[in-house]
Parts: C-alpha cells; sequence; structure tokens
C-alpha cells in the first residue's frame, strides 16, 4: 500500500490526539517528523512508542522535507494561521486544527495562500466526519424526525484546560463553541441573523457564552 509521509506541529494535547490515531489507524499515512520545542520526556516517550521516526524541536524540519507532502498543525491557537501559511507556502497540503484564527481577515489570509499555492487545506471539524452526528444529519434529511423547529446544542471537554492554554486559547467561543456552530451549520445550511451574550472571566476570555442563530431554513438554535 502506497503511503503518504506527513509531519505534525505541536504535541500537545490535540497533536498527541492526532499523532495516536494517525499511527493506529490510519496505514495509508506515515508520521515521518513531529515537531514542538516545548516536549516533555513524556511526551517524548510517548510519540516514540508510535514509532515515530522523527522527533524534533523546530517546525522548519517539517516544511523543508521534500517528502512530507501533508501536514497536521497543532500549535497553540494563536498560531494556526501563522504555522498554516508557512505549510501552505511550502507546497504542503494543510490540515489545520480549529480555529483557524481569532480574526476573519486572517482565516482569509491563510485561505489565500493555500489557493495560491495550490494545496488542499481543511480544518478540523471532526463533527461531520462522525458517524453518530452523521447519523443525526441523515435522519433529519430523511425526515424522520420531522419538521424541525427549534434545536439547544451545548457540549463541553471532559476537563478544565490549564489558564495557560486558556488565555492563548481564545476562550470557550473560540475552542469550543466552534464545534457546535459548524455543526449546526451543517445540519441547517446558512445562517440567516446571529445574537449573542457573552462575558469574560478573569482569563480576559469570552468564556460564558450564549447564541441564537436563525437559519435561512426557518430553523432557530441555541448553543
Amino acid at each position: 500500500m502506497k503511503t503518504i509521509k506527513i509531519g505534525i506541529i505541536g504535541a500537545g494535547r490535540i497533536g498527541r490526539v492526532h499523532a495516536e490515531n494517525i499511527a493506529k489507524f490510519v496505514p495509508e499515512m506515515e508520521i515521518k517528523t513531529i515537531a514542538d520545542p516545548y516536549m516533555s520526556e513524556e511526551t517524548v516517550e510517548f510519540l516514540r512508542r508510535l514509532q515515530i521516526p522523527n522527533i524534533v524541536k523546530d517546525a522548519d524540519v517539517i516544511l523543508n522535507d521534500p517528502e512530507i507532502k501533508a501536514v497536521v498543525v497543532c500549535s497553540p491557537t494563536n498560531l494556526h494561521a501563522e504555522y498554516a501559511i508557512k505549510v501552505a507556502e511550502a507546497g504542503k497540503d494543510v490540515f489545520v486544527e480549529k480555529p483557524v484564527d481569532y480574526r476573519i481577515d486572517r482565516v482569509k489570509e491563510v485561505i489565500a495562500a493555500a489557493k495560491k499555492a495550490g494545496v488542499k487545506l481543511q480544518v478540523g471539524f471532526n463533527r461531520r466526519f462522525d458517524h453518530n452526528h452523521r447519523a443525526v444529519y441523515e435522519a433529519i434529511r430523511a425526515g424522520k424526525v420531522g419538521k424541525v423547529n427549534l434545536v439547544k446544542i451545548s457540549s463541553r471537554d471532559p476537563e478544565p484546560p490549564t489558564i495557560d492554554y486558556v488565555k492563548v486559547s481564545g476562550g470557550i467561543f473560540y475552542d469550543m463553541m466552534v464545534h457546535d456552530v459548524d455543526y449546526m451549520n451543517y445540519l441547517f445550511g446558512p445562517a440567516k441573523s446571529v445574537y449573542t451574550l457573552a462575558s469574560k472571566d478573569d482569563t480576559h476570555c469570552y468564556n460564558n457564552v450564549f447564541a441564537n442563530i436563525t437559519y435561512e431554513s426557518g430553523v432557530k438554535a441555541v448553543a
């Protein structure tokens, strides 16, 4: 079987999740290199058990490797766009974790860089590919739940993140609620209007967020 050699930038929580999933369940891919300047000895040992041959601190090792054809960007949130653009400019396909950036104009820069380089760009909105979430999509399309008028969706991480992580993640809206919004867009199509209420906490991030979304299809959603 022909395999694609890939690199991973970032070996934090989500970087480790992607590394393990790819190493164990995606035989079409081979992780050649993973880069993170702050890897602990425990993380290095974990990656070695996955038989990743190159564990380095400098992401340029990945960017400059012609054998690596695609890169998974799992850096801290504030570096997602920067690395996504660098990967695209290196001529490699990009899978970037969400959110791409805090600012729409920066997101558009990432999209433009991928188009200019002629590479594929995908964002880590995994719910669209989860079989349980897909079953809801198909049930709605098949009319099995009747006419949908109102949807309430909420989700949460299994454990609180560290304060240091929260400070660069943009808070729960960027880090978690984006999954809910993307999933509702997937189910119901384009939004017509959005109304939000939010408050900041001691991290100066919007960690208490309410959104009321009305879709062009007439569905109203609360997240």
